[in-house]
């Protein structure tokens, strides 16, 4: 009887009972690693994460705004026509409706592969004082009794620069005294006129005013701001 209740039960365990199978992973495709485009144009700016420092009701830094926007800002050097450094740092403010203008107009010329690049932004009247002792003469620095667009922050001296970072070519440098930097100058090779007209609608697409001795100069004209005395910190 054992030896018959013994080949019953091998007999049921060989042919009835089925083990479980372990799970089978099925094997994954691997994975693809984007490669960078060479031809593609990286944005390399960041915003500025350091702490805000001035009223923002009042002010906006255009860099903070828009990183892409570039900053050659002559009067925080020597490298301006009275040749003496007027701003302790390079630092670029604008009214608030005046900053949200420029950017947009830099966002239009991102789009066609350029940029803006700014030389002065608000000046300070205390600023405007220092140049106008060392020019006393309202043909080329306003008056700082009766104040400029400049001192309540509503003017830009800029360019164009193009996927690089460089300036196009508008005929003269920034702050060129002279009938050449003037609009109506026709004189120039095509391509700077052009330029030039680039700049010009550009910038009145967004509300801002071209100077007509000033390639350079623009002002906002949808609202009117009070003279600042403000200076930035340098810290």
């Amino acid at each position: 009887m054992k030896c018959l209740a013994l080949s019953f039960l091998l007999l049921l365990f060989n042919c009835g009972g089925k083990q479980p199978k372990s799970p089978v992973t099925p094997p994954q495709p691997p994975i693809e690693v984007a490669q960078p485009d060479t031809a593609e144009v990286v944005e390399t700016t960041t915003p500025d994460l350091s702490p805000i420092d001035y009223d923002t009701t009042q002010w906006t830094e255009i860099t903070r705004l828009d990183p892409s926007i570039l900053l050659d800002l002559r009067y925080a050097t020597e490298s301006n026509f009275v040749k003496e450094k007027m701003y302790d740092c390079g630092r670029c403010f604008f009214r608030v409706a005046v900053a949200k203008a420029l950017v947009e107009a830099n966002q239009t010329l991102k789009k066609k592969g350029m940029g803006l690049k700014m030389y002065d932004c608000y000046r300070p009247r205390p600023i405007q004082w220092k140049l106008w002792n060392k020019v006393p003469d309202p043909r080329y620095v306003a008056d700082p009794r009766k104040g400029s667009m400049h001192n309540r922050g509503m003017a830009a001296d800029l360019t164009i620069v193009d996927s690089e970072g460089k300036e196009l070519d508008m005929g003269t440098d920034f702050d060129f005294f002279g009938e050449e930097a003037y609009h109506a100058y026709t004189g120039h090779p095509q391509q700077v006129l052009d330029n030039r007209k680039l700049l010009k609608k550009t910038m009145a697409d967004v509300g801002m005013k071209f100077t007509t001795t000033e390639w350079w100069h623009y002002s906002y004209r949808k609202k009117n701001f009070p003279i600042a005395d403000w200076v930035w910190d340098c810290e």
